[in-house]
């Protein structure tokens, strides 16, 4: 455990073995990832068709007898401003995946992070003192923390103002998430996680494991 900002060593914390020491399954991170991607893809594209038109739904002229071409309503898809014969409709595109399988995912990401020493958990909470962005970019130059050495990702057990005002300006540094916005692509996309020891015990509890 360290002490926010200074990053002093203060004590050591056990954490089961099944939790943050766990070997790299690629197969289970990639079904993860795929999860979250078509739990976040949004169907909206909409036409209207034939029946949601406005307006009268007679035949526009006689089958016979004109000398021209058979015609139904004014909503038929080959007249201007018709329906759409077969347009996009709204649409979910989310897949199934087993709740195990997905806690599984999640500690197999902290245990990559922890493994590789990108996972520095803090005893206290991330908060600034101030909410400057030129205060929060020298805090993360200190600590290698910066574009230079990898995005950095805060984990959070609440949202912390100060330090979301000082990262807003500097994106391409890091960016900061309440544990309860984080999924496993976060864990895997930035540098390394810097998350508060009651934001681990929370992923320690929502996220389960089997003790051996």
């Amino acid at each position: 455990m360290h002490k926010f900002p200074t990053m002093e060593p203060v004590s050591f914390q056990p954490y089961p073995s099944t939790f943050l020491n766990l070997r790299l399954r690629r197969d289970i991170l990639q079904r993860a990832i795929i999860y979250e991607g078509a739990a976040h893809r949004l169907g909206r594209g909409k036409t209207l068709h034939r029946t949601e038109i406005h307006g009268s739904h007679r035949k526009m002229r006689p089958q016979k007898g004109t000398g021209r071409a058979r015609l139904g309503t004014k909503q038929s898809p080959t007249i201007k401003g018709g329906g759409k014969a077969h347009g996009p409709k709204p649409r979910d595109f989310s897949i199934k995946l087993p709740r195990k399988m997905y806690d599984l995912a999640f500690r197999t990401a902290l245990s990559y992070r922890y493994r590789r020493r990108e996972l520095i958990v803090v005893d206290n909470t991330l908060e600034v003192q101030w909410r400057k962005t030129r205060h929060v970019r020298h805090l993360m130059v200190k600590h290698s923390w910066g574009q230079e050495d990898k995005r950095t990702l805060f984990v959070t057990q609440e949202a912390r103002p100060k330090l979301w005002a000082g990262l807003n300006a500097i994106p391409h540094h890091g960016r900061a998430l309440v544990v309860g916005d984080v999924d496993v692509k976060d864990l895997l996309e930035s540098g390394r996680v810097v998350i508060e020891k009651d934001a681990l015990n929370t992923l320690l509890a929502e996220r389960g494991y089997h003790a051996v």
